[in-house]
């Protein structure tokens, strides 16, 4: 009940932008949505696409454009002109002609789009518009509820353990220091004491002792021997008392984290078991089979993207733990995806590995420069690959 009252609530508020570059039938478009959504916007200005997405903020953005390389041009011109559509949740659907149905469906398939309808010229079924409308915006309602995924509280639960080992660490470690003073003080209390009765067996010895002024001897030599047995064991056992609160705390402290920690190690070892999710973007088919072989027999889930565009939207249904990005692709290149991705709040700390034909100087310091955190050069070897993975992950 609770789904179905926010799906209805979002498709109540929904906002959606028509663009075109035909005002004619974004307008057309438009009449055919008003009579169930309130808030429908047009964009017709190709020079003000970015700012009308920015300043619409739209739920679900239709392209109605008459040919499907125009809202494939129109999508693209967006993202690289726009810093705030990958962090605008939505769904794109395109209206496409009979001819471009596989293209279309093809686009859709690769993540570029979300849904196609065919819509030119106008068929009877005017009415499926409005519902790819609203099984976009259930989409979207439907990931708004969706909880964190099982690689997100995968990740979670290895911090956990980090934590839970590094307290173990800390506790052992301080019952260790605890101990090593006092192993300490008990070995300054035997000393002074020998030095004190070695020092009193000394002046027993020496003849100037005997000389006038010297009378009381017996008295020094008693008084060294108290000393000894007395005053410096009573601070020696003084001391050795201050630290047996610190004693106390640090058993207490172990007993009280003892379930605690050992919680964080059954979490962080049924986190293993759950495979670590990486995002390959590569726009070449032979380096994604490729990287498909060599990272086969490691415990990882491979997702592919084909373009920057298609990462960007993949982004908006899924958490990958890692990301292997492509330098060169013909969209939005992997310098600038990177940039997109880490102006993201939920995605400025996921790990990019860039993919690089090369490794001169520029390269690396622009794929750092944009947030990467290591880089891999083609042809792969698979021992630096693997161990460059499994590094970024481990950070």
């Amino acid at each position: 009940m609770e789904k179905n009252a926010s799906s209805k609530l979002i498709e109540d508020q929904a906002t959606i932008l028509v663009a075109s570059d035909n005002s004619s039938d974004a307008v057309l478009v438009k009449d055919l949505l008003t009579p169930e959504f309130d808030q429908v916007f047009i964009s017709i200005n190709q020079d003000k696409a970015a700012e009308d997405f920015e300043s619409r903020a739209p739920n679900v953005l239709v392209l109605a454009f008459n040919a499907l390389e125009k809202s494939e041009r129109y999508y693209l011109g967006l993202y690289r002109q726009s810093e705030k559509i990958h962090a605008q949740p939505h769904r794109t659907l395109i209206l496409c002609k009979k001819e471009e149905v596989n293209g279309a469906y093809q686009a859709c398939r690769k993540g570029h789009f979300d849904d196609y309808i065919l819509f030119w010229p106008m068929t009877n079924d005017a009415p499926r518009l409005l519902m790819s409308v609203h099984h976009a915006l259930r989409d979207l309602a439907a990931d708004r509820n969706r909880g964190p995924s099982a690689n997100e509280f995968a990740a979670q639960a290895r911090r956990l353990g980090k934590l839970g080992s590094m307290l173990d660490r800390q506790v052992a470690s301080g019952n260790e220091q605890i101990e090593i003073v006092n192993r300490a003080m008990k070995q300054a209390e035997q000393d002074i004491s020998a030095t004190l009765d070695e020092f009193s067996g000394e002046l027993a010895k020496r003849e100037f002792l005997k000389n006038p002024g010297f009378e009381n001897v017996e008295k020094l030599e008693l008084e060294i021997e108290e000393l000894s047995q007395g005053d410096v064991k009573r601070y020696f056992r003084v001391a050795a008392e201050s630290l047996s609160p610190f004693t106390q705390w640090a058993d207490e402290l172990r007993k009280e984290c003892a379930p605690y920690i050992e919680s964080a190690h059954i979490l962080n070892e049924m986190a293993d078991r759950i495979r670590p999710v990486i995002l390959i973007v590569d726009d070449d088919e032979f380096q994604c089979k490729t990287l498909n072989r060599l990272l086969a027999a490691e415990n990882y889930h491979l997702v592919f993207a084909t373009s920057g565009i298609e990462a960007l939207n993949l982004l908006r249904k899924m958490q990958p733990d890692l990301i292997l990005m492509d330098f060169m692709m013909p969209d939005l290149n992997g310098i600038e995806t990177t940039l997109r991705l880490k102006a993201i709040p939920q995605f400025a700390k996921v790990p990019v590995i860039m993919i690089t034909g090369n490794s001169e100087g520029t390269t690396v310091r622009d794929s750092l420069k944009a947030g990467a955190v290591n880089f891999v050069v083609k042809p792969f070897d698979r021992v630096t690959l693997v161990a460059k993975v499994a590094h970024a992950l481990r950070d």
